[in-house]
């Protein structure tokens, strides 16, 4: 090997682990902020999506009863909307698809099961509720309960 055509280093240049550091820091910092912001956008995204699949509910629901004249039990609850009820009251028209697309019950956004009662608040039919993130009754925020009572309202106050 011929050495000679190799240079001596005499200046090196780069970036002290200081700089380095600071570095990371800003980024990381970066990085939480906008973490926070999407967090806080993707909440609000699947408080809408639970209320868009209670309405599509509410839909099924409404033609279950224009054709039977009734809505199902508590007891038969949301799969009377995919398959037809064999106890309690039996609806004599029932569709070949049943009322809902995919021939099942959609979760909520947080993947756990819509609550459905025959018997909602006031003069309600039915209550259809999404428990929120935590999947729990009760909450704030995230966590809070969504219920079709109360999308209506909130359509008209606003």
């Amino acid at each position: 090997m011929n050495f000679k055509n190799f240079k001596k280093i005499t200046n090196q240049s780069g970036m002290t682990l200081i700089e380095i550091m600071v570095v990371i820091t800003i980024l990381g910092m970066i990085a939480t902020i906008v973490t926070v912001n999407v967090l806080g956008r993707l909440d609000q995204a699947k408080v809408s999506a639970a209320k868009t699949q209670i309405k599509n509910i509410e839909t099924a629901l409404d033609e279950f009863r224009r054709d039977n004249g009734f809505y199902p039990s508590t007891e038969q609850g949301l799969m009377a909307l995919v398959k037809k009820p064999s106890s309690g009251r039996v609806p004599k028209t029932y569709p070949k698809g049943g009322y809902l697309k995919g021939n099942n019950v959609p979760k909520d956004p947080w993947s756990c099961e819509f609550a459905y009662t025959s018997q909602g608040e006031g003069d309600q039919p039915y209550e259809i509720m999404s428990y929120g993130a935590d999947c729990e009754e009760g909450g704030e925020d995230a966590n809070a309960d969504i219920r079709s009572s109360e999308i209506g309202v909130e359509k008209q106050s606003e």
